[in-house]
Order: C-alpha cells, then structure tokens, then sequence
C-alpha cells in the first residue's frame, strides 16, 4: 500500500526508517496486531540493495523471521555457521593457533546463526511490508513535536504524519532522537572496518573464523559456496592504504592476515570502508517516541551482534505494544513505553560494553597481555559450560516470545 504525496495521513504507529529494523517491526504489528494501523516512512523509496554483502542472522532472530512470515524468502540463500574459530594473532605471526573452539548448533539441526544475503532478506522484509504496512516513500523528517494524545512528524515537502506512537529506526544519526535532545554517549574507536566478499581455495566447511590482529579483529564469515564475509577492522591509515591496493595485492594480504586457512582468496566484491564508533543512546523512549536499532545503539562489529541486536529490539517492542493494545490501554504512553525500555536496557548495554572491552583487550601487541588473554581463551575452552553459555548468548533467542518463534 502506497501512500500518495499530498495526503494528511494519520496512523496508531509511524515507523520512521526502511530498514531491516523498521520492516521487521512493521510486518509484526501488522500481522499480531490485527487492526492496528502502521505506517513506514524512508527517506529514499524502498529497494533492495545491488551488493553481495551478507549479515549474521543470530537463531533467535531467525525464529523472529519464521514468526513474521519472511524467513522462507530467505532461507535458500542462507548458509549456516556451523562452529566459530578464534584466533589470537601478533604482528609477524605466521600460524594462527585456535585458543577458543565454538560449536555454532544450540541442538541438533539449529546452528545459532546463518549468514544471510543482504539481497535476499531486503527482497522478503520489502515485499510482506508493501503486503502489510502503508509505506511512505521517500520523505525526509524536518520536525517532531508531540502532544497528549500523539505526536506529529512534519516531512521536508511540508506533509505532516499523525500517530499515537513514533519509532525512530532511522539510524545511528537519528533525526527524531536529535529532535527531542535524547543525549548519546559516543567513543570514536578510531578505527575503520573494512568490508567485502571474497572466493577462497579451500571449502569452510561452515566454520566462522576470528582473528583478533593488534589492529583490531578480523572475521571470515561462511557463504554459500566456497565464499566468505569479511569485516577488518584496521587504523584509518591503513585502511585508506589497503583501498589502494590492486585487488590482486590485497588478496594476498587478505591471505596472510587470514593465515592461509582457506587457501589463495579472490576478492569478488568492491571493498568498503566505514569508521567504527560506539554510540548508545541515555533513554530508548520519550514522549511518543521509541528508539530501535542504530538510532537506540551502535556496537562495534567484532561479534557480528549490530543487526541482532536491533532486531532484538523489534521483538521486545512488538510484544509490548501488542500486550498493551489487547489490554486497551494508550501503547504510546510513557507508562508503556518504560516497559520496553526497562527490558532492553541491560540487553543493550551489556553486549556493548562486551564488545567495547574485547575490542580494547585484543587491539595491542603487548606480549604480557596477550599471555594472560591467550591463557584466558585457552581456559574458557576447556570449559564446556561457559562455553554453552557463549552460544546461548549469541543465539539470542531469550528475552521475548517472538525470539523463541511465538506469537505475543
């Protein structure tokens, strides 16, 4: 459904952001919210993008996915990650010892994550959206304000949207969380992550690999085929210097830094760069307004949990506004509100700060260090345990009922 430029447009929920974020959350109020009326607002018109990029896809929100209807459009291209290798690796090493062995299956059959195309879920998400949601497209946001009853988003070319409640899913430079002065803590990690598809000699058997490098980590992620995700992350000098570089030049590099464990490499895809930073908004919810995704947290790479983690988001709030709305009472209230953000905030926090401080442990050469950290993998591995209890975490699959594949 497609709303005409020039109409006055009032809804129960206006999701502002097209993303994977803001899609998953719209098909779930459409579809466990039945009359509830959900509107989408991109700036740019709806597509789904020209790259081969992939995304890890964490088991609890592929049971997310299967709830809402989209993971069949997603699933054939998917390949699952069947166990993660961690390595620590110094400045001139040569091998690359395992100090840390992951089995990726939380029981048999289900591996906690996949990869999944970014082509593939952008098609299904889009599709079941268009089905379900009326979609706004493109509009930029110029203004917010909010009232007892809703809030009002006033778009560039001078439409005004109407809504009980507002979601900002419009990234980590958010719009609405600027307009009504929601203050960020930030950390410039100086570094650059830098992204892209390789082809690879030697099959991955669906092992995900980490190498911690003194530069930051670096991650092969499985694809279908004899391919691999890469992110690298590397100071912003080297990154531009790597950019440069013939593609034939970098595949070696891409070789040696992977220590030769999928054999020679080819690059297949143009490589991209983007600063790395840490931003985590001080509240998820203000009057009419809630915070999801990027525009509630940004997270640094290494663990693959950025996506997951807004997604985890969507899950929570679906079954909030859900509850609240089978109950009759105001699901854009404050009241409300609170509740989502009483149950994402440890969530949140806990997975950035993991990440910040294993970013800041493993991106140094200094010998005593990496003999304690070495020593610390080393034991963590050898307890079954602790090491299940990793694999729990990273499924994601606790915390709402949408993340076990149940309807709230």
């Amino acid at each position: 459904m497609m709303a005409q430029t020039g109409e006055v447009h009032s809804f129960d929920v206006l999701i502002v952001g097209g993303g994977p974020v803001g899609l998953s959350l719209g098909i779930a109020l459409a579809r466990f919210a039945p009359g509830m009326r959900v509107g989408l607002l991109d700036r740019r018109k709806l597509a789904v993008p020209k790259d081969s990029r992939a995304s890890a896809i964490a088991a609890g929100v592929r049971h997310l996915f299967e709830a809402i209807g989209v993971w069949d459009g997603m699933a054939e291209g998917a390949n699952p990650i069947a166990e993660m290798k961690i390595t620590d690796s110094g400045t001139g090493d040569i091998s690359r010892p395992v100090f840390l062995d992951f089995s990726g299956h939380r029981g048999p059959g289900e591996p906690f994550a996949h990869m999944v195309p970014n082509t593939a879920s952008a098609a299904s998400l889009i599709a079941a959206a268009q089905e379900l949601v009326t979609i706004i497209e493109p509009g930029a946001v110029s203004a917010f304000t909010t009232g007892a009853a809703g809030g009002e988003v006033v778009l560039e070319d001078g439409r005004t949207l109407s809504a009980r409640l507002v979601v900002a899913a419009d990234g980590g430079k958010s719009m609405l969380r600027e307009l009504v002065g929601i203050r960020t803590l930030s950390h410039d990690y100086r570094q650059s992550g830098l992204v892209t598809t390789i082809s690879h000699a030697q099959p991955h058997h669906d092992v995900a690999y980490e190498h911690f490098r003194p530069a930051g980590p670096f991650a092969s992620l499985p694809l279908s085929g004899n391919r691999s995700s890469l992110v690298w992350t590397e100071t912003p000098e080297t990154a531009q210097a790597l950019l440069a570089m013939a593609p034939e030049d970098l595949a070696h590099r891409i070789e040696a830094a992977m220590g030769s464990v999928l054999g020679s490499v080819e690059i297949v895809e143009t490589v991209q760069s983007f600063p790395l930073s840490l931003v985590l908004a001080h509240r998820l919810a203000a009057p009419r307004l809630a915070l999801v995704g990027d525009a509630a947290h940004v997270i640094h790479p290494l663990a693959g949990q950025g996506l997951n983690l807004g997604l985890r988001d969507v899950a929570v709030l679906a079954e909030v506004l859900v509850d609240a709305a089978r109950l009759g009472e105001d699901f854009g209230s404050m009241a409300v509100l609170e509740r989502y953000e009483r149950r994402r905030r440890t969530d949140t926090a806990l997975m950035a700060f993991a990440t910040d401080g294993l970013n800041r442990l493993f991106s140094n050469d200094v010998a005593p260090v990496r003999a304690v950290r070495d020593f610390g993998l080393s034991l963590v591995n050898r307890i079954d345990p602790l090491k299940d209890a990793f694999i729990t975490q990273a499924a994601g699959a606790s915390g709402a009922k949408l993340l076990k594949g149940i309807a709230p």
